[in-house]
């Protein structure tokens, strides 16, 4: 990370609430195709959350603590705060003297962005505040939200002016924290209703959603330069499990999310009519990165 820091740009996506089990099954059986084109092997890597809900789980990610494999340990981090004592930070891991990960990219010189989604990024509160107000820039409104059938289209075309209006030189950190997947999420699914509420079935289908319109945003992200992505759950949820419903709770489909992170390489896009939807994508970093 000590040689992408300075070099790429850098985009991290979260798609909040996003279950492992039902990200792994849509992947298998085909149904992302956009998302599944960047996973190495066409699948995603199952690893633990850092907190149970979105606000703990941002804090950390956002302190250099992102979801760490699912297989015992010491697993040496991508990027860390400098602190005496850490076991997981390593020769590849990027240093940061900062409190957090965004103000350490912007003293490096990134442009930090943040198109925020659920509540913990609207800006309407205090608490609301907090995690936009580590970013230089931040954008939410409404049609952001989870309330919005078209929250992801909508963030996307924030992403894209934003990325345009950049000057070329720059380095940019973007962060995007997808709202799609969280409750209600019950209109992705055709014929159900706000009385069913919503259901695994309905949380995989705006997984399909947010998949439709990803290969937008890989698009414009890697237009400037090669552009390194991180792309996974802060949290899961629960729909019934075991007699639990939604998270905040210590249950194994909370605990466990999906991760990938891969280059986007600035080169013309090689799928069907060159659309932008597919993406030339480097999977892998160098040996310990993860």
């Amino acid at each position: 990370m000590n040689e992408v820091v300075g070099r790429d740009d850098l985009l991290l996506v979260t798609l909040d609430t996003l279950r492992y089990d039902v990200a792994a099954e849509l992947a298998a059986a085909g149904r992302i195709p956009h998302l599944a084109r960047c996973l190495p092997g066409g699948r995603w890597e199952e690893r633990h959350a850092p907190g149970s809900f979105t606000y703990a789980s941002h804090q950390a990610m956002f302190a250099g603590f992102l979801p760490t494999p699912a297989a015992p340990g010491p697993h040496p981090r991508l990027f860390a705060a400098r602190f005496a004592g850490s076991e997981t930070t390593a020769g590849r891991t990027y240093v940061f003297d900062t409190p957090d990960l965004v103000s350490g990219l912007a003293a490096a010189g990134y442009r930090t962005v943040c198109v925020g989604g659920v509540g913990f990024f609207n800006r309407r509160g205090a608490l609301g505040s907090v995690l936009p107000g580590m970013f230089q820039e931040s954008h939410w409104e409404p049609e952001f939200g989870v309330a919005s059938p078209v929250s992801f289209e909508a963030q996307v075309d924030c992403a894209e002016r934003v990325i345009a209006a950049l000057p070329r030189e720059r380095r940019l950190f973007l962060f995007v924290n997808v709202a799609a997947l969280h409750q209600p999420n019950w209109f992705h699914l055709p014929g159900a209703t706000r009385e069913a509420g919503d259901s695994r079935e309905t949380h995989a289908a705006a997984l399909e959603y947010v998949d439709r319109h990803i290969g937008r945003l890989f698009a414009a992200a890697r237009a400037r330069r090669r552009c390194f992505a991180i792309v996974c759950s802060d949290h899961g949820t629960t729909y019934g499990d075991d007699g639990y419903t939604g998270h905040r709770i210590g249950h194994e489909a909370v605990w466990t999310v999906p991760y990938a992170h891969f280059f986007l390489e600035p080169e013309a896009p090689d799928g069907p009519g060159g659309d932008g939807t597919w993406l030339r994508t480097r999977t892998s970093l160098p040996e310990a990165a993860a």
